[in-house]
């Protein structure tokens, strides 16, 4: 069975909801079995997402999407920069 994706704002919500939840009394493990995740997942959720809106959610996931473009630019640039420096060294 595939692995289901979830977007930040859709992560956000379900935590919110299993909070709403676990205030209400239920344990946790089957507030999180309602939300159709394991608790494993809502812990790790909520060390990332705890205490972020929607909106914040949105700009966390933008802002990495362009750290890693970012750093994958920087790898490439400093390999044509070590073969450029290799090449004017003589070392083919």
């Amino acid at each position: 069975m595939p692995k289901k994706r979830y977007r930040p704002e859709q992560i956000v919500v379900i935590l919110r909801q299993i909070e709403v939840s676990v205030g209400q009394g239920a344990p946790v493990g089957l507030a999180c079995k309602d939300a159709g995740i394991s608790e494993q997942t809502y812990y790790r959720w909520r060390k990332d997402y705890g205490g972020m809106g929607v909106d914040q959610a949105k700009k966390l996931k933008l802002l990495e999407d362009e750290n890693t473009r970012l750093k994958k630019l920087v790898a490439d640039l400093s390999l044509e920069k070590q073969v450029l420096q290799d090449i004017a060294r003589g070392n083919l």
